[in-house]
């Protein structure tokens, strides 16, 4: 009887084990094998098997160091007061969207932009266009930075005009309101004065024709503990004429007679205006071939005179009226047309003929 039961207990552990063996045989997944290839067969390229296809590039692999800056950027920590930059990648009406290189969008309200009236968002922004600006909370109530870009043109706007002042720089300002004395326009984001006697060469009586206008200016005072910033665009008006004149001066060749009117008499000289804004010294030496002590003994403002330029060195006209006259030949006399008397005969002007009927 035991015998029995082991015989028993012995075929169904043998079974149990066959069984444990089919069903991990059945969990393991068939793998398919490949098929002999004939090295003739052509395939849908038009190769042969045997031939090896050409493979594709390989992609670059990414590794953790092409995330660095990022994984830097945001862990960074952002605090109010903090200014910083960003690239817009949305503009609207209401506000702009930055892109910050952080986990969250910076975000900058319309009046948050400029103090400048004339200032739009949808005109004067544009996406990639890159902004500076404080923060002025951490979390919007959106998950939003909420930054300031006229608190920081505020901050950092005056280093910049202090080295625009510096460095003489030409700026381009649109004029936005009239006051007294002159005119209001924008420059950093700052308010800045454009007095009238530097708003044109010449004096300018409506001054409201300047607003909305564009024009080129250089600044001219900066005084951040006082806010005060003075433009002027006369400065570079009178640049850009003086330049012009230069032009004109090295196109004069030495040698070249000019006319012009004398505009103004001096001790040391007179001024001649020769137009087109161009003037030059005639000196005391070079006013007549006769000494003379002082221009007033031969000339007069008006007079209209000839002048050879001697030279144009320092972008100054240097002229001689005496050099003229030294060139000038002397004009042929002309033929005296015979007196005619009234027998109708011919008398000549030479000492011959006038002592030819002299009876002694």
């Amino acid at each position: 009887m035991e015998t029995e039961i082991k015989t028993n207990i012995a075929e169904t552990e043998v079974s149990e084990t066959a069984a444990s063996a089919e069903a991990a045989e059945a969990a393991i997944p068939e793998t398919a094998v490949p098929e002999p290839v004939n090295a003739c067969e052509n395939t849908e390229a038009g190769k042969t098997a045997a031939e090896p296809e050409e493979s594709a590039p390989a992609e670059p692999v990414e590794t953790m160091a092409d995330y660095d800056e990022e994984l830097e950027a945001s862990f960074r920590r952002i605090n109010e007061g903090d200014i910083l930059s960003g690239t817009v990648i949305h503009v609207s009406e209401e506000e702009v969207t930055l892109d910050l290189n952080y986990y969250a969008p910076g975000v900058i309200k319309a009046a948050d932009m400029s103090k400048d009236p004339s200032f739009s968002l949808v005109n004067d922004v544009h996406i990639g266009d890159k902004i500076e600006g404080t923060v002025i909370k951490r979390d919007d109530g959106a998950g939003n930075i909420l930054l300031s870009c006229a608190e920081a043109k505020e901050v950092l706007g005056w280093d910049k005009l202090a080295s625009y002042l510096e460095e003489k720089t030409i700026l381009s300002v649109k004029v936005s309101e009239v006051v007294n004395k002159g005119v209001i326009a924008y420059l950093e984001g700052i308010r800045g004065f454009i007095p009238a006697s530097h708003l044109a060469l010449e004096y300018v009586e409506d001054l409201s024709t300047f607003v909305g206008q564009t024009m080129d200016v250089r600044v001219i005072t900066v005084e951040k503990e006082k806010k005060k910033l003075v433009l002027s665009a006369r400065d570079v008006l009178k640049e850009r004429e003086a330049e012009k004149l230069n032009r004109k001066i090295a196109m004069l060749a030495p040698g070249t007679v000019l006319e012009g009117k004398v505009e103004s008499l001096m001790p040391y000289g007179a001024f001649v205006d020769l137009g087109g804004g161009l003037s030059g010294l005639v000196h005391i030496s070079q006013i007549s071939q006769k000494r003379i002590k002082n221009p007033s003994e031969v000339l007069k403002v008006g007079d209209t005179v000839k002048a050879k330029v001697l030279n144009t060195n320092n972008n100054k006209i240097s002229l001689s009226m005496k050099a003229v006259e030294e060139n000038t030949e002397p004009e042929p006399v002309e033929e005296k047309v015979a007196a005619q008397y009234s027998s109708g005969k011919a008398v000549g002007t030479s000492l011959a003929d006038l002592l030819k009927g002299i009876k002694l």
